[in-house]
């Protein structure tokens, strides 16, 4: 009975280890390629969705341990947008990168901010990053001669960043990419800088034509702002474009979703929009009152380089409504009747936002 019981313990002992073990390997890295690959993770995406896009990128080895790495592991807010990862990232990594956009590297310091994020999430990872605090960062973009100095040092920065109704002065003006930073002691003004100095050159590229727009770079942002929140594919962003530029010059409202979540400082995801909040008289607000042939007064998040070159450079439809998917998927339609017809696919597949009173 003893050596029966000594053999069941031992297989008992070799069936964790060989199971951990094998956990161990499949949360492991899938190669030593660390070429960056462009991944795309639509709004609402569950743990499960985003396996099989990892799995199909051949980022992770497996659909299962991955699911159970998250529940066990308890990782959650996992944020919507595009990011670039390597097949040499493990599970832990990748995960990490997926809620916060940046891969936590002992090695490196860096800051990464994600397009179509706001200054209160940069804010926040100024403050995990850096000896700095969020109210810092508050505190600057209030600072009027701070505001001053940079009007007279970047063309593209005026006075329409001091307008009262802006909540955030510099939202929009911070381009989305990954800083390297000397250590924590860094300042806000030293990130701000090297964010605007950014923007400048992506910016530089477009000023002859910049300077022969009606609009001008403040709108340009402005409207590069909400084409990027309304388009997670690149390829879709023209046609949106194109979209609220028509709705404009018809003197209609935006009636864009994404301004109105801006409005009531509600990240989109985190749960949907009440009818107060939509109805709402707000310089913000695009689905709101005497809001007809106006931009939202402001940027309302970070822009990519190809929202910028969408809002210069429209495609040329006649389209005048689109809607997105809770997967990010974009409709375009002609007439309001199309318009409505499409929404009501949408409910039927269980594809739309649903709004509370």
């Amino acid at each position: 009975m003893k050596k029966i019981i000594i053999v069941v313990v031992a297989l008992i002992i070799l069936l964790i280890a060989g199971t951990f073990i094998t956990y161990k390997i499949l949360t492991g890295a899938v190669s030593n390629n660390s070429t960056e690959k462009e991944v795309t993770i639509p709004l609402g995406s569950s743990a499960t969705s985003i396996a099989k896009i990892l799995k199909e990128n051949n980022l992770i080895k497996s659909e299962v341990v991955f699911k159970a790495y998250v529940k066990l592991n308890k990782v959650s807010d996992f944020q919507a947008g595009t990011y670039y990862l390597k097949e040499s990232m493990n599970l832990k990594e990748i995960t990490e990168m997926l809620q916060t956009g940046i891969m936590f590297d002992p090695n490196e310091s860096s800051i990464t901010y994600i397009e179509g994020k706001n200054i209160k999430w940069l804010a926040n990872m100024i403050e995990k990053r850096t000896n700095n605090s969020a109210e810092d960062v508050y505190s600057l973009l209030k600072d009027e001669q701070y505001l001053d100095s940079l009007i007279e040092k970047y063309w593209f920065i005026t006075d329409e960043i001091k307008n009262g109704d802006i909540y955030y002065s510099l939202e929009g003006y911070l381009f989305p990419d990954t800083y390297a930073i000397a250590n924590e002691d860094i300042t806000v003004k030293q990130i701000f800088e090297k964010m605007l100095d950014r923007m400048e050159e992506i910016l530089n590229e477009y000023k002859d034509e910049i300077e022969n727009e009606n609009l001008s770079v403040h709108e340009i942002l402005t409207l590069a702002s909400v084409i990027e929140l309304e388009s997670m594919h690149q390829e879709d962003r023209k046609d949106v474009a194109s979209v609220l530029y028509n709705r404009l010059s018809k003197n209609m409202s935006l009636g864009s979703d994404v301004t109105t979540y801006y409005s009531v400082g509600i990240n989109m995801g985190d749960r949907d929009l009440y009818k107060v909040e939509i109805n709402a008289e707000n310089p913000y607000n695009t689905r709101g009152p005497n809001m007809e042939g106006k931009l939202p007064v402001g940027p309302i998040a970070s822009v990519s380089k190809s929202s910028i070159e969408a809002a210069i450079n429209p495609n040329n439809t006649n389209y005048l409504f689109f809607v997105a998917d809770k997967n990010g998927k974009v409709y375009f339609t002609n007439t309001n009747a199309e318009h409505e017809q499409m929404i009501q696919d949408l409910v039927d597949k269980g594809l739309w936002y649903e709004y509370e009173d």
